[in-house]
């Protein structure tokens, strides 16, 4: 049977955003214009730990992963209908592997599209065609194992953090955590399943978390394009730039142009680690979770990149809130909404879509039950834009 959320009908025009609490709700929010950011609804749905949204645009159906699980219990996946005021009507709850904490929608060239999911606690990879439907089991898993646990506590088995589609939408990428590693898939266009390419190995004890690509726009023809992979990991707190080339086997290879600590002064605060990293024009975001860079709040810090992908230190500012597990950049560019995971409240701030610079604050509502910022199973956890 579908249900339905509770509503309210705003009399001011209004964007919605949808958020993740781990107390197992998924949050409508509606932020109007004249700046007043508001709940207005709440549904216990996606299993017992909600923690990523992925909204598919051009279908208006909105997935949710449960965190939920582990290795040996499974987690649920649920999709949902958007209408156009932002109203949900559940679709579909099916079993997926525990533990998700990232999906991304990939396509093939019969104009199939498929859903990666990256499971944390799962030590695996699990992909499902599309739509959903109750009893539709896994196109395929992908279960990861290590000869032995790493160098840090974080690493006692492999933990695939995100999925990242690349630009041609031909390879989808996995940062494991817990392996040092990013794992390299090659996509099928024909059958949309996924053939495993060599894998980009990071230095022990570096944790690579989350990652994305940009490619270069050639200004006339005898000009070749740049592709480059972005990382940020968690563990060694660096942002890592690789120049990217494609083999004839439909695999990538990487080229390492640069490393370094994405911080002032080259060095984070003691227990400060890089959580999100997102990209919007030629700038470059990192929230940095554990900082206390504007205290008691965290902070985001702006990369700026340069036509040959290089990049550089930007502005630091404040997450408005603390532990910023998760942020997302609106359609026009002028507004970012941080998801702060302990103190569970979503801060918008202002941002030029010219510069890149992020102002200041314009709204902040807290959303659920304040979180423990030692324990990461708590609190707010994710927040995207209904665009």
């Amino acid at each position: 049977m579908f249900r339905y959320l509770p509503f309210f009908i705003c009399l001011t025009a209004a964007t919605n955003l949808f958020a993740t609490h781990y107390d197992g709700n998924v949050y409508t929010l509606s932020f109007d214009s004249g700046n007043s950011l508001s709940i207005t609804s709440s549904f216990k749905t996606c299993g017992d730990a909600p923690s990523w949204l992925t909204f598919d645009t051009s279908t208006r159906t909105l997935y949710c992963s449960d965190h939920s699980g582990n290795a040996l219990v499974n987690g649920s996946l649920t999709s949902y209908s958007v209408d156009r005021n932002g109203i949900l009507v559940e679709l579909v709850k099916t079993q997926d592997v525990g533990a998700a904490v990232h999906s991304t929608i990939y396509g093939s060239k019969r104009n199939r599209k498929y859903l990666a999911v990256a499971h944390y606690g799962g030590s695996a990879l699990s992909t499902f065609s599309l739509p959903l439907s109750s009893d539709k089991e896994p196109l395929r898993v992908f279960r990861y194992q290590m000869p032995q646990p790493g160098p840090k506590p974080q690493q006692d088995a492999p933990h695939p953090h995100q999925v990242i589609l690349d630009p041609t939408g031909g390879c989808i990428l996995v940062p494991d955590l817990g392996a040092d590693k990013v794992r390299v898939y090659a996509i099928d266009q024909h059958s949309g399943r996924l053939n495993a390419c060599p894998d980009l190995n990071y230095t022990a004890g570096s944790g690579p978390r989350h990652g994305l690509f940009w490619r270069s726009k050639p200004s006339h023809l005898a000009e070749a394009s740049i592709t480059m992979l972005y990382t940020v990991s968690e563990l060694d707190g660096h942002f890592n730039a690789f120049s990217v080339s494609y083999l004839s086997s439909g695999c990538l290879a990487f080229q390492q142009i640069q490393s370094f600590v994405p911080y002032p002064g080259g060095q984070l605060p003691a227990g400060a680690t890089p959580a999100e990293l997102r990209m919007v024009g030629d700038s470059l975001y990192v929230s940095i979770r554990f900082d206390q860079g504007f205290p008691p709040n965290d902070s985001l810090v702006t990369l700026a990149r340069s036509p040959n992908g290089t990049v550089k230190l930007g502005q630091i500012t404040s997450s408005y809130g603390t532990v910023p597990r998760t942020f997302a950049i609106n359609k026009d560019g002028d507004l970012v909404a941080i998801g702060d995971q302990a103190s569970s409240n979503v801060a918008i701030v202002m941002r030029d879509p010219q510069s890149g610079k992020l102002g200041g604050l314009v709204a902040s509502l807290r959303v659920g039950e304040i979180g423990q910022a030692t324990n990461s199973s708590t609190g707010l956890s994710s927040i995207i834009w209904e665009e």
